[in-house]
């Protein structure tokens, strides 16, 4: 697949994740944001882990356990706190850092240079989602800032050691997606049932939407993000971030009744504009380049294939 197929199917990802806060809302039980984490993430991994059968090795249970708590069992718990304490969106234009919190580590971990327009096109998506979710009454809240910087921070961690860690010999991206989700469930379920309790009663409504987040926005979205991850720049793959709250915007204008004002929408096309311009290929130089047009082996072909096919299977499921 060429590159600008890599980048759309990435894309969907993070569109789908913008659905999120629609179906949190209409479908399910109010005031349980970490069993919610919990329900996205531990069922979607055991059911990719059963169709895959394979598990860690060696030191890869170390860094399976390490990526699962960065990307997942850290990073949902932060976001839903961060997004119950702090009004009118502003979570998501702590989250729209990501970009910037990328460069950074990309420097330390992929050596990777950040360039100017790198830098300007980061801060230009965290202006146009800002324009987007914030309102004039937005108060900050410092536990919710707290928790919104650490999520960002946690996500960002996790997406750049996925490309510097790369994956085991023989083992496709679906395979990395069941791992990171069963480990972050694990870690998430403790937490759930200390602070929440027991789970609630569930009618068919909840079961719909909880049905919907494990298997399309978790499962399917997280493959492909981590998909994304192995074969684009670390950078180019985060600035597809933003396209969650936009995504989530036009959720609320076309089926929620949310009206979008004309600096909404101003935001929206800047934000849009930031994340086409992250795609811009730049310098090669470094061990961080743009790897989507990058050899494979025999081996590592069929090993890929194999796991789109178990995709494919899972989801017909």
């Amino acid at each position: 697949m060429n590159r600008a197929g890599t980048i759309a199917l990435t894309a969907l990802a993070p569109v789908s994740w913008g659905s999120t806060y629609a179906v949190t809302t209409e479908f399910l039980p109010p005031d349980r944001p970490l069993f919610t984490g919990l329900m996205r993430a531990l069922p979607a991994g055991l059911v990719l882990l059963a169709v895959a059968r394979t598990l860690p090795r060696g030191v890869w249970w170390g860094k399976a356990a390490v990526l699962g708590a960065l990307n997942i069992g850290a990073f949902f718990p932060l976001l839903f706190l961060s997004a119950y304490r702090l009004p009118g969106g502003m979570a998501a234009v702590f989250g729209s850092l990501g970009p910037l919190w990328v460069a950074g580590l990309a420097v330390l971990l992929l050596s990777e240079k950040p360039t100017v327009r790198t830098l300007l096109t980061g801060i230009a998506a965290a202006l146009g989602v800002s324009l987007v979710v914030l309102r004039a009454t937005a108060e900050l809240d410092t536990i919710g800032v707290l928790a919104a910087l650490a999520s960002s921070a946690s996500m960002a961690a996790g997406t750049v050691l996925t490309k510097r860690w790369g994956r085991p010999e023989g083992v496709g991206p679906l395979v990395m997606t069941g791992w990171q989700l069963t480990t972050g469930g694990l870690l998430i379920a403790p937490v759930a049932f200390l602070v929440e309790g027991a789970p609630p009663v569930l009618e068919g409504r909840a079961v719909a939407g909880y049905l919907y987040l494990a298997l399309v926005n978790t499962a399917v979205a997280y493959w492909l993000w981590f998909r994304g991850i192995g074969r684009l720049t670390a950078t180019s793959v985060t600035f597809l971030g933003p396209l969650s709250p936009l995504t989530a915007a036009v959720i609320g204008w076309a089926a929620l009744g949310e009206a979008l004002t004309p600096v909404q929408l101003l935001g929206m096309a800047i934000a849009f504009g930031a994340t086409l311009l992250g795609q811009m290929r730049g310098s090669r130089r470094g061990s961080g380049g743009d790897t989507g047009d990058q050899k494979f082996s025999k081996t590592e072909r069929i090993n890929r294939k194999d796991s789109m096919d178990l995709m494919d299977s899972a989801v017909r499921r």
